[in-house]
This record gives structure tokens, sequence and C-alpha cells, in this order.
């Protein structure tokens, strides 16, 4: 693993946001962003004490924002001795190193953000190596802006000083980590789909969702297990799995990584033995935080990104609305004849619109309060029990007479 953390956590170092409005980024959506940015700086250690947003056409391909918005967050960080600038899209290598020059402050983009969070958090062996690779991966085409103290050697036909070479070299040697990682990764996958294949053929559940949308917390519960969950964005990295037994009917739940938007690349291919426990789920259990504002857009995160790496689009889904214990809205006035607004409809609401036509696939609980649990453990059952019949055909009269011993004892 890269052992420099790229943000000081002692510190709970000040800084500042940037975020840019463009024509497919209007500004809500700039501002939600942010919004999840500054959570992510919080989860990291940072302390974001300011934002800066611009509108463009697009990024300036040098500097991300204009010549007047740089200095703007220039003069900024000097009256506020700010260390640390996070811009919300990925930034080229050219642009980290201009702005670097520009303010001479530590550069961090969306991605860098998140693999210093996945660095802190990886525990498992397995974890700390698809984490490693992904830093590695990213840092390759950063090279030579980490090689400024030897920016007065110059390269080219014969000017090759030893700053160029001492790139290469480095970049050989990244290469090569690179290299055994993927093959580390490799035997891991080996040993994870021969674990896999040891469960049995026991019927498959996999928590996936947004992150922080409550998945570790629901899987303490139903599998009465100690997962870590705490209210920060990716809490869990490592795939967990237990033995559940729901009445008399055992099957395995899988705990997985949380989901987000702009999900680095490099993360998704390496988490693939991660994503390898939903690819093999034959079941899935997508928790939403249904108290968040933009609650529908972050389903739409998981799915594609479901579909696009996990191959999991056809997979049965029971769809679990989370947190309605912290669900708020502000009833219209009758005499405000604007349109209504997210804020405006009522969980009664939601509930008559798309949700409904998710029948007994839908159910809304509070983990944290444990509400509704039970609700969710019967439309678990009648799952995993269609599931198991089809694959123990034979095993039917033990639920059938199971299912009549609890109605005559009702």
């Amino acid at each position: 693993m890269i052992e420099d953390n790229i943000i000081n956590k002692e510190a709970n170092e000040k800084t500042v946001l940037v975020g840019l409005v463009t024509n497919k980024q209007p500004l809500n959506k700039v501002e939600e962003y942010l919004d999840e940015l500054d959570f992510l700086a919080h989860t990291a250690g940072a302390e974001p004490v300011k934002r800066f947003i611009q509108k463009l056409e697009y990024p300036n391909p040098r500097t991300y924002v204009g010549t007047g918005k740089l200095e703007e967050i220039r003069q900024y960080i000097e009256d506020n001795e700010i260390g640390l600038v996070i811009f919300d899209d990925d930034l080229s290598p050219k642009q980290v190193a201009n702005i670097e020059k520009e303010l001479k402050v530590k550069i961090l983009d969306r991605t860098s953000l998140i693999l210093d969070i996945f660095a802190n958090r990886a525990q498992t062996a397995t974890a700390r190596t698809q984490v490693e690779l992904a830093q590695y991966q990213y840092l390759l085409p950063r090279l030579t802006r980490m090689w400024t103290h030897l920016e007065r050697q110059r390269g080219g036909i014969g000017m090759r000083g030893p700053g160029e070479t001492q790139i290469e070299t480095d970049r050989r040697i990244i290469l090569d980590k690179i290299s055994r990682l993927k093959e580390e990764l490799k035997s891991i996958d080996r040993q994870k789909s021969i674990q896999r294949k040891n469960r049995g053929k026991l019927t498959r559940v996999a928590l996936v969702g947004y992150t922080n949308v409550g998945k570790s917390t629901l899987m303490n519960l139903l599998s009465k297990s100690e997962v870590f969950a705490e209210n920060k964005l990716f809490a869990t990295l490592d795939t967990t799995v237990r033995k559940v037994i729901i009445d008399n009917l055992p099957f395995l739940l899988t705990d997985t990584v949380g989901f987000i938007r702009k999900l680095p690349t490099h993360l998704v291919d390496s988490f693939k033995s991660t994503l390898d426990e939903v690819r093999d789920a034959d079941l899935l259990v997508h928790v939403v935080d249904v108290s968040h504002p933009n609650f529908e857009e972050q389903i739409e995160v998981v799915n594609k990104t479901l579909s696009e790496v996990c191959g999991a689009s056809t997979k049965p889904v029971i769809m679990v609305f989370n947190k309605i214990d912290a669900f708020t809205y502000t009833p219209k006035d009758p005499d405000d004849l604007t349109p209504r607004t997210r804020e405006n409809i009522s969980l009664d609401e939601f509930k008559d619109t798309w949700m409904a036509r998710l029948g007994e696939n839908c159910v809304f609980i509070s983990a944290k309060e444990r509400t509704n649990i039970d609700a969710l453990k019967d439309i678990l059952y009648q799952k995993a029990k269609e599931i198991h019949s089809e694959r123990f055909p034979y095993n039917d009269f033990l639920f059938q007479k199971y299912d009549e011993d609890i109605v005559t004892e009702d």
C-alpha cells in the first residue's frame, strides 16, 4: 500500500471545494455533487470551509476554471491559510501541475480523494491489494509532476538528464508493481471462487446500494453480526458473508461496497473480486436512503453500475427503502400556485407513484429504529424459498408442512 496519506487527518486540514456549471451539469446538480464532495472530504479528515462555483461551457483545458476564478481562489487561500483544494471532477496531470503552480497548495480531484478514503478504510489483505492497484494505476500518468525539483534538467536529444531518467525508472517500478498486484488479485479471485463453490448450493443474497444508505446496519440486524457501520461514506470496503436463518430457511447474506457517482474506473476494475459476490448472487437487496433528496438518482447510479460492471440487471431485486424515520417534507401552502418540488411530496405520495408497481418486491423500513424489519424478513423468506424450491424441489414438502404448522399455531 502507498503509505503516505494524501490528507493530514490529525491536522483536520482546511479545504476549499471547486465545482463547474456546464451545459451538461446545471447549478442544482453541481450543488448536490459538492454536498457529496463535502461529505467525502469530512470522511477523509478534511474540513471544507468554502465553495467556489464557476459557469463555463466546458472545463478550461489548462486550469479547469478560468483565470479570474483561479485568482479568486488563490487570494482566498492566502487570506485564510488553506492547505488543500479539492475539485469535483477528475483533473488531467497537466491541469494539476498548472493549478499547483498557481495556487501553491495541495490539489486533489474527486478520484484521488476517494482513493485516499479507500486506502484508509481497507482492512483485509484483499481490500488493501485492490486499493493499492488502483492507486498505482492512478499515479502512473501523473509521475511527471512529482519530479518538479528536477525541472531544470531538460530532456530531449542530447539533453537527457537525471530527472527524466528517474521518471523512467519510477515508471518501470510502478509498472512492475501493477503487474505483480494484478497477479495477486488473480490468485485472490481463484481463492474467492473456490470459497464460493465450497459454500454449497445455499441461496445467496447480496446487499447492494449507494454508499451510506445503511447496508451494514441492516446486515447486522439480519445476521446478528458486528459488521462495522458508521455514518460516513465507504464505511465498509471488505465483503462480508454471513449465514442467516429466517424461520427454517438458511441462506448466505453478503454486504458489499457501496456505489457512488463518478466512481473511479481504477476502483471498479480493482474491486472485481468483491463485485463477483454480486455476480454470483441469486437475489439482490437494493437498499435505498429514502430520506435523501435525490434518492431516485442514486437508484439510477446503482442500477447503471450493476448493469455495466456486474451484469446483474436480470437478477431478481427487492427494493428496501431505508431511513423512513429521517424522511421529511414541507407541505405546500394551498395558496402557493408555484409547481411542487421534491421537498413538498410526502412519503405516502411517493408510495403511490412508481413504487406501487413494485408490489411485493418493495418494503419501507428503518434499520436504525428497527421499524418494519419483520416485513422485510417475510419477503426475504418467500423469495429465498422460491429459489431454494427451484434448486431442491424435493424439499418442497418440508416448507409446506412448516407453513401449515404456522397456520395451525395462529
